[in-house]
């Protein structure tokens, strides 16, 4: 599952869309996203750039509008790039290149970084583990989170810490060859 160059803006976002519907929704894999994801608080960005200069300018650029907008406004922000970070060594070094600069900012414990992508390998995980595809979408994508949005979710929900043994139980007993066809069909998605 990798991206498509040859996509529209338009035909990503409903290949995300899709995701977040049949597989994070749909699976239960975040317990939390689907009042988001059914909400117009949530805000989808796309960079269809592939200039590594581009894309950061464009993370600054969602980073400072999460914080300067309500959360009645932009609850969470998805900022995908189909045509960059490709490969995942340099998706992540992107990611943590973004969250020092988060801290060196003085976001810290006001956004808080997730990362997906098409190849997310957990390390120490064996390769074909079920557990990378709880991280796996359908292009890489960076998603900013409001720590104080989080906190007040978590608040009621019991036994938070399990989720992501709970996601990986999921999709193992969904068994890889079905959790693989799933996000091969969000690929397929055109709605319009």
């Amino acid at each position: 599952m990798h991206s498509n160059t040859t996509c529209t803006i338009n035909q990503v976002e409903e290949q995300v869309r899709a995701w977040l519907d049949d597989f994070v929704v749909g699976l239960n894999l975040c317990p939390f996203a689907r009042p988001v994801v059914a909400s117009k608080a949530l805000r989808i960005r796309i960079c269809d750039s592939g200039d590594l200069q581009q894309v950061a300018e464009s993370f600054v650029a969602e980073l400072e509008l999460i914080q300067q907008s309500s959360e009645s406004a932009i609850a969470t922000t998805l900022l995908v790039l189909p045509n960059a970070l490709n490969d995942f060594g340099q998706y992540l070094s992107f990611i943590e290149n973004a969250e020092t600069l988060i801290d060196e900012i003085g976001l810290c414990g006001t956004i808080q970084l997730a990362s997906f992508h098409p190849d997310y390998q957990f390390e120490g995980e064996p390769a074909d583990s079920a557990s990378h595809f709880s991280n796996r979408s359908p292009f890489p994508l960076i998603h900013f989170l409001r720590e104080d949005m989080m906190e007040r979710v978590l608040e009621n929900f019991p036994n938070p810490e399990q989720i992501p043994q709970r996601n990986i139980e999921t999709l193992e007993a969904m068994g890889r060859e079905d959790v693989e066809r799933i996000l091969k069909n969000v690929m397929l998605v055109s709605r319009s």
